[in-house]
């Protein structure tokens, strides 16, 4: 590691972090990952390769273990909080950003073939609730995410930092539709388990998948749930049961509850 020091916003060094636009870093190729939890996980247990690394000089010191064994080719700008802040155009309260390729990714034929249970996510537009979900995913073993066309982006600066670096080591794939991804996943030797606040769900304290077989778990956006046909393609529906007057969770909560009693068996 060289660091190399950053006085002025105009420096065109930093220039890919000037002014962070999530599209137009995904129309690049790359991503940002904030805060020093999360490029750690970049650095050190990630299958993404790390382009720079911008930090104030307290950052420098609280991450110089995984900073010292970058060679050149990943350039180390320091620079004050000031500065940092002034070149992307917001406060930057962790002081540290890195930059990463995208790379091209798993595929969903790739997850199905891991071990551990896969999460399929039908429409989640939120990024809180997706970056939850994979951090969720990464602490109960997941082999991996497949999201819907629709589903935001994993590699959103938002939701890389609510995953606490779930998203960066946990693998996910995009799927056209989750009818057929469900179609797919029972070819694999999945159970498919949609969860579903519905009354005519199985308790998921009671619901026992097939022995031998892996899961599945499937979920919806909080505001509309799981579409009809995705409801039809599973092999199972089960609800959390919840106090009176409660008619749903959080997804990214139902996610590891369900990660969490299911996911293992």
């Amino acid at each position: 590691m060289r660091p190399q020091r950053v006085y002025d916003l105009a420096d065109p060094r930093v220039a890919e972090y000037r002014n962070l636009r999530d599209a137009d870093l995904r129309s690049r190729g790359t991503f940002v990952a904030e805060g020093r939890l999360v490029v750690r996980a970049l650095l050190t247990g990630s299958r993404f390769r790390a382009r720079s690394v911008f930090v104030t000089e307290v950052a420098l010191e609280a991450l110089r273990d995984v900073l010292e064994p970058l060679d050149d080719a990943v350039a180390v700008y320091v620079a004050t909080q000031d500065v940092m802040n002034a070149v992307v155009g917001f406060d930057i309260h962790r002081g540290c950003l890195a930059s990463a390729e995208r790379g091209a990714g798993a595929s969903a034929a790739e997850i199905s073939a891991r071990p551990g249970p896969v999460v399929l996510l039908e429409d989640l537009t939120n990024h809180d609730n997706v970056g939850a979900i994979f951090r969720n995913a990464a602490a109960f073993g997941a082999a991996g995410v497949l999201l819907t066309e629709r589903s935001c982006d994993p590699l959103y600066r938002k939701a890389v930092r609510v995953s606490m670096g779930g998203a960066l080591r946990v693998p996910f794939a995009r799927v056209a539709d989750a009818p057929g991804a469900i179609g797919a996943l029972r070819e694999a030797g999945f159970t498919t388990i949609a969860l579903t606040p519905s009354a005519e769900a199985t308790d998921i304290a009671e619901y026992r998948p097939p022995a031998g077989k892996r899961t599945a778990l499937v979920l919806g956006s909080e505001g509309e749930g799981l579409s009809a046909a995705a409801l039809r393609a599973c092999d199972a529906r089960v609800r959390i049961a919840m106090a009176a007057g409660v008619d749903s969770l959080n997804v990214a909560t139902a996610a590891a509850i369900a990660l969490h009693r299911l996911g293992s068996r």
